[in-house]
């Protein structure tokens, strides 16, 4: 292989690691403007948070429906890959647990608008959601049991059921200043704890 192939190999996987970069630098900016302004946030608003024209944006995502359900399938890895970091990270499996609700609640505020917007398409939502529960439920399984092994928190909480309570007290957050559901939830997992 002569040194110019050498460079053209190198540059390859190079050019598809920045690309993959911008990519997930425009869908976290894309989160960022749909948590403050909603799932219709105007793209150059999108743009100007990711700091790229709008040509850029529109090249990686055609439609709004494109980028919204990127930013979801985004924002369900990020919660996926959290859990293990955190559980290895953490100063027990409690604390661990309690980082990644309050991750997984800022997915579910974001969720909820993209929710409303994908609800058009029944089908390709019942994909998303089924993709949400296979990728997210283990990971709250594995800090629950993580948690329980350690004698921190009781034993008889499910995964889903968790994720259920936590998801129906963020019902409404993003619409009530008065509401404020990150104090219910750090309240439900500090029950969680075992007094005796």
């Amino acid at each position: 292989m002569s040194g110019s192939d050498e460079d053209a190999g190198r540059a390859a996987p190079s050019k598809r690691a920045d690309a993959r970069r911008n990519k997930e630098t425009l869908l976290d900016a894309a989160a960022s403007v749909f948590v403050t302004s909603g799932v219709h946030a105007p793209v150059r608003d999108i743009a100007a948070e990711a700091g790229v024209g709008l040509g850029t944006i529109y090249r990686h995502f055609p439609t709004r429906a494109d980028l919204i359900i990127a930013v979801y399938r985004h924002q369900v890895e990020a919660c996926a890959e959290a859990g293990p970091a955190l559980l290895a990270s953490s100063a027990t499996p409690h604390a661990a647990l309690g980082q990644w609700v309050n991750l997984f609640v800022d997915f579910l505020v974001t969720k909820h608008g993209l929710a409303a917007v994908l609800h058009s398409d029944d089908a390709g939502f019942d994909t998303l959601h089924a993709y949400f529960l296979d990728r997210l439920v283990p990971v709250c399984a594995q800090l629950l049991e993580a948690a329980a092994a350690a004698g921190e928190i009781r034993s008889d909480l499910g995964a889903y059921e968790l994720m259920r309570g936590v998801g129906n007290l963020c019902i409404g957050a993003d619409s009530d200043p008065r509401y404020d559901a990150r104090r219910l939830v750090e309240l439900l997992i500090a029950g969680l704890r075992r007094t005796d």
